[in-house]
């Protein structure tokens, strides 16, 4: 049995965020029961030259919803940075699922040889499809999912593997 682009990009993007939506609540309630300033998890980082939390939650939903609009050969909707709230991250983590819940498979196989161009501060990276998920779409979505999930634990939010992970499907 062959794995389809859209098998190897939309499942795991969707888990891997609705994980991540799950692991912000936990934070936001361990803040409401620890009577921590919200502000101060969502401004940490692991060290000062990182991103904060907000930062790479909005990173990772912006990597998912390129990625998959690219692979579409589709322009994804521009989303402003603007959340101050773990509600407001869950939001956009939703509003990203959603989104690229509404790609089929139609739209996305095929695409593991199609030409994608990537403009990167200075230049332009190009890569195939398959390549551009397997290499940049997905490893850099686990990066900033796995850096926040850090954030949140290093500041005592009770996370585990299976918070990551989710449960099995």
């Amino acid at each position: 049995m062959s794995l389809s682009m859209y098998q190897a990009a939309v499942p795991p993007l969707v888990c891997t965020l609705e994980n991540l939506a799950h692991i912000l609540s936990k934070g936001s309630a361990h803040a409401t029961e620890q009577k921590i300033d919200p502000a101060v998890l969502l401004q940490s980082r692991l060290y000062p030259d990182m991103f904060s939390l907000t930062r790479q939650v909005q990173i990772a939903c912006d990597i998912a919803r390129r990625g998959v609009a690219r692979l579409a050969d589709t322009e994804a909707p521009a989303v402003e940075d603007h959340e101050t709230t773990f509600e407001e991250l869950v939001t956009r983590v939703h509003t990203t699922v959603s989104y690229i819940k509404e790609f089929t498979p139609a739209q996305i196989d095929g695409s593991e040889e199609k030409v994608i161009q990537l403009p990167m501060r200075q230049q332009t990276l190009t890569f195939t499809g398959q390549p551009f998920l397997l290499m940049f779409v997905l490893p850099n979505a686990y990066f900033h999912v796995t850096t926040a999930y850090g954030i949140l634990r290093h500041n005592g939010v009770p996370l585990g593997k299976l918070d990551f992970l989710g449960q099995p499907q």
